[in-house]
C-alpha cells in the first residue's frame, strides 16, 4: 500500500463502528455517547476530521470502552450536514476523504480512542483522476441504477463517472455484500484491482460462471 512516511503520521480521535467508510461515500449517524458528542462538538468548531474504523471480533486495536476490535485500515471523516432528530439525539452525516492505518493507539482521558495513523497518498478525494474504458461498463451501469434509487439520490452524491476512484469508492459502499468483504476492498490500494475485484463480486451475485 501507498501510504505517508511514519514521520508524517498524524493524530487523529477514532470512532469504531459497524460500517466501512470509503472516500466520497458518506453515511448518516445518530451520536448519543457523551465521548463521542464531545469529539463531533469539536470537529464541528475546528473543522478537523476524526477516523472511522470498522470494528471486527478477532485480531486488531483494542477499541476504547468495547470487548471488540478495530481494523487497522480505516477512513478520515468530515462533518457534512448535522441536525437534532426527532428521538432528541444529534445526527451528523459524514464523508469520507483520505484512507489511513493505524500505527498506534491509546485510550484519552475522555475514553475516546485516540490513533496515530498515516494517510494514504492514492486512496483519497485529493487523488488524480483515474480514466478507464469500455471494460467497467458493467460497474457504471450498475451505479447509475443504485444512484436512482430514494435512498441514494437523497444523499447527493457528485459522482465521477469518469473517474476510477469514484466508481469503486461508490459501489464498494452501496453493493449489498458482507463488512469483511467491503473492509477487504477498502484495504486495496489500486483502482483497478478494486473494479475488478467489484466485477467478479457481481459475477456471485448474479451466479455466473
Amino acid at each position: 500500500m501507498s501510504f505517508a512516511k511514519l514521520e508524517d503520521a498524524i493524530t487523529v480521535p477514532l470512532f469504531p463502528l459497524r460500517i466501512v467508510l470509503f472516500p466520497a461515500g458518506r453515511h448518516d449517524l445518530q451520536i448519543f455517547e457523551r465521548r463521542y458528542i464531545d469529539m463531533v462538538t469539536e470537529s464541528l468548531k475546528s473543522g478537523t476530521p476524526f477516523g472511522i474504523c470498522s470494528i471486527e471480533s478477532g485480531t486488531g486495536e483494542r477499541a476504547a470502552g468495547t470487548q471488540h476490535s478495530v481494523n487497522r485500515i480505516g477512513t478520515l471523516a468530515r462533518i457534512i450536514d448535522w441536525n437534532q432528530l426527532d428521538n432528541g439525539l444529534l445526527g451528523i452525516t459524514i464523508e469520507g476523504t483520505t484512507k489511513f492505518r493505524v500505527e498506534d493507539c491509546w485510550e484519552a482521558d475522555s475514553d475516546l480512542l485516540m490513533a496515530k495513523v498515516v494517510l494514504s497518498e492514492r486512496d483519497t478525494i485529493d487523488s488524480e483522476p483515474v480514466a478507464y474504458g469500455d471494460d467497467f461498463g458493467e460497474l457504471v451501469e450498475v451505479l447509475r441504477g443504485l444512484e436512482e434509487h430514494p435512498l441514494v439520490a437523497e444523499k447527493n452524491f457528485a459522482i465521477e463517472y469518469d473517474n476510477l476512484w469514484h466508481l469503486g469508492w461508490h459501489l464498494s459502499e452501496l453493493i449489498p455484500m458482507s463488512e469483511n468483504s467491503r473492509q477487504a476492498l477498502l484495504e486495496l490500494d489500486d483502482p483497478r484491482a478494486r473494479a475488478e475485484s467489484l466485477m467478479q463480486l457481481l459475477k456471485d451475485l448474479s451466479g455466473e460462471d
